[in-house]
């Protein structure tokens, strides 16, 4: 079982910054892929950003790159999600997911199939 919990989110001015954190429980966190995702109101959930268990591999929503950074910290069982030059419509509830079941995984997914435990996710809002 893994515990999943997002911090750092907020209202921010467009142009402002935000850094999202995801802490996870468990001994198994530096092999496992990371994502994040967000669910703007009236829309599905969509893909942000991911990472491989090594940190080498990132893979990015075509909207975001450039402005939207994914990183981990193994030593401290932490996933960031560095988000620059906001925008209103980044406006979402944006979610941290693990996939546990490909351990030691080299490459990335941005399925929501392929991940296995979420955290309950956290209000970024950009006002105008």
């Amino acid at each position: 079982q893994v515990q999943v919990v997002e911090s750092g989110g907020g209202l921010v001015e467009a142009g402002g910054s935000l850094r999202l954190s995801c802490a996870a429980s468990g001994r198994s966190f530096s092999t496992y892929g990371w994502g994040w995702f967000r669910q703007a109101p009236g829309k599905d959930r969509e893909f942000v950003a991911t990472i491989a268990w090594s940190g080498r591999t990132t893979y990015y929503l075509d909207s975001v790159k450039g402005r939207f950074t994914i990183s981990r910290n193994n030593a401290k069982n932490t996933v960031y999600l560095q988000i620059n030059s906001l925008k209103p419509e980044d406006t979402a509830v944006y979610y941290c997911a693990a996939d546990t079941s490909r351990q030691l995984y080299s490459g990335v997914s941005y399925s929501e199939r392929d991940y296995d435990y979420w955290g309950q996710g956290i209000q970024v809002t950009v006002s105008s």
